[in-house]
Parts: structure tokens; sequence; C-alpha cells
């Protein structure tokens, strides 16, 4: 298998300034993007099967006592190291990543320590897939990380009002009929919500309490429709 023409270009694409996050580490200003965000680049670019994560391996490297915060209270400190393997459109990437857990109890410690570096590791395999998934910011110029914008016509606030309106008559509608004329009413902002809101589009944000997605809420209510 091998990406489409659409993919190809969806991959070659520049990273839109909106999902880049900040961080300061020792001092310097670090670029990245959140795991959420990668996987949903993933879901939007190689479809919800079209991509698969394995965890190879994940070592525990350091499990240490220490204190914690001002008032030096007893705890742990513990890293790992992952290796994980994203397989997308039969193209097979790996990555490597580190984890740091900090907590007064040992276990929470090495919890958030996994998830780190799992998130760390996949993300880095993601990357060398290209600019949407981060590949943009390693070039110190970040050429191909642009200011995309705000796209749509509805700011923000308005927009968000009119998809938890939109979310709650799609789950009130009574028939397929009633369902297709509030999809095509409607599909000016459910494509700036793609655009402008696209956490929202596949479910990676909360949605009035809903953390489906606008699409795979549209889907399940069109099957219980087709079996009522």
């Amino acid at each position: 298998m091998s990406f489409s023409d659409e993919q190809t270009r969806e991959l070659g694409a520049a990273l839109d300034k909106r999902h880049v996050s900040q961080r300061k580490q020792a001092g310097i200003n670090l670029s990245y993007i959140e795991g959420w965000w990668a996987i949903a680049e993933a879901n939007r670019i190689f479809g919800f099967d079209g991509w698969t994560r394995e965890t190879l391996e994940t070592n525990c490297v350091s499990e240490r006592e220490r204190e914690i915060g001002k008032q030096k209270k007893p705890g742990w400190g513990v890293t790992y190291t992952t290796k994980v393997r994203i397989i997308a459109c039969g193209i097979a990437r790996e990555g490597c990543g580190s984890g740091h857990g900090i907590d007064v109890d040992c276990g929470h410690a090495h919890e958030s320590a996994i998830k780190e570096a799992e998130t760390d590791a996949m993300k880095r395999a993601f990357m060398t897939f290209g600019n949407p998934f981060g590949l943009a910011l390693y070039d110190k110029t970040q050429t191909n990380v642009v200011d995309g914008g705000w796209m749509g016509p509805m700011n923000k606030s308005n927009l968000s009002k009119s998809l938890k309106g939109f979310a709650q008559d799609v789950q009130a509608s009574e028939d397929l009929d009633s369902l297709e004329i509030l999809l095509n009413s409607s599909s000016d902002i459910t494509e700036q919500c793609k655009v402008d809101l696209p956490e929202w589009w596949t479910g990676n944000a909360h949605l009035g309490g809903d953390s489906r997605g606008l699409e795979i809420m549209i889907n399940e209510r069109k099957i219980e429709l087709e079996n009522k």
C-alpha cells in the first residue's frame, strides 16, 4: 500500500501555528504538538481505520525516592523509555521517547512516566510522516509553520454556540428525513467546524459534555434512526 495523492498533499502541507504548544525547559522555549492532536491528525489524514499504534518496548530506567515541592514531601521520581511503531497505509515508522513521573505515591509516578513516554515515542514516530505531525518544528527557521488564522465567517464564540445547538438538534431528530434536512441546512457550520475546530469534529474535545465528536454523533444517530 501507499499514500493516496490527497494524503501526500496533506502530509506535505505546512503546520498551522494554532496547533503548536509552547513550554519552557531548562530556560529554553520549546515548541511541540500535543499527543491528542497527533492522533486527531492521523484520523483525519489516514482514516480512523487506516493506522495502528504498537508499543514495542517499555523500560523503567530510574526509580528513586525524592523530595517533592516546597514542603519537601517524601515521594518518588520515575523515568521510563519507550519505543512505539506506527503503521499507516501499510507504511511503518518507529519512534523512541522518554517520560518522567513525580508523585508521593510510587505507583502514580510509574503511571505518569509510562504515559508520558508512550506519548513522546508516538509523536516522534508520527513526526517522520510530515509537517502536520510536527516535522516542521525541527527546522530552526520553522519555514513550514504558518499562521493559518481563523478561517470561517463566525467567530469562535458564535461557532461554539451554533455547534452545541446543532448537536442537540441531531440528537432530537426523529427520522432520517429530518436529520438529512438538518445536515443540509447546517453545512456551513459543519464545514467551518472541520477547519476551525477540528477537535470538535473528530471527538478530541468535549462538546457540551459529549466527547464523541460531531462526525461520530451524526453517524450513530443515522444508525439509530435506520433501526428505529
